[in-house]
């Protein structure tokens, strides 16, 4: 009888370990997630539902409606769009990057793309928020640019022939935010 009390306390010993264990585990794992959660920033928006190939599609398409606007033929730079985690704000968020350009084109036509580019932007929803000269020494054009509806950002730049290079428009499309699906559909994207 006295091996079965023993037993016993013995079982009720260990229950009482592994509920403390368990007791500071959690309490661990909850400290832990909410410091986590305080280190997450808020978005100012709310990011569209996208998973990355409609997004990256998405991307490609804005990218030709400026090259469009632009009005001048030239060739285009192949590498498309790619992901960047927006980890800061959550861990299924991301934004697309794509930058691209123009190029075998010539000084005039650098010209004339930045000004039919300057009109057209106005005229399909973008906001112009820097027009000017780039800070370089060759001080090339340059326009920044935002498209709230469409949730992209543009940066362009028009480069004349120089020493070290030949006339293009640079481009670098950005998106806000998207909310993926999931953060594991974000896993082995680029």
């Amino acid at each position: 009888m006295a091996e079965i009390r023993a037993t016993g306390r013995t079982r009720r010993t260990t229950k009482t370990i592994r509920a403390t264990a368990l007791a500071v585990a959690l309490t661990g794992l909850l400290s832990t997630l909410s410091v986590g959660c305080s280190n997450v920033k808020e978005l100012n928006y709310t990011p569209a539902r996208m998973d990355p190939e409609p997004a990256r599609t998405k991307t490609k398409q804005v990218s030709s409606s400026l090259l469009e606007m632009t009005g001048v033929k030239g060739k285009v730079t192949e590498p498309g769009p790619s992901v960047t985690r927006c980890r800061e704000y959550g861990d299924d968020l991301f934004s697309m990057s794509h930058p691209w350009s123009v190029y075998e084109i010539t000084d005039e036509q650098v010209d004339t793309g930045i000004t039919n580019l300057r009109k057209a932007l106005n005229e399909n929803g973008w906001k112009i928020t820097k027009d000017g000269k780039a800070k370089s020494q060759a001080q090339d054009p340059e326009i920044y640019a935002e498209n709230d509806a469409e949730q992209f950002a543009l940066h362009v730049t028009g480069s004349k022939k120089s020493a070290t290079g030949n006339p293009m428009i640079l481009f670098k499309v950005v998106s806000k935010c998207f909310k993926a699906e999931s953060a594991k559909s974000l896993d082995g994207e680029y």
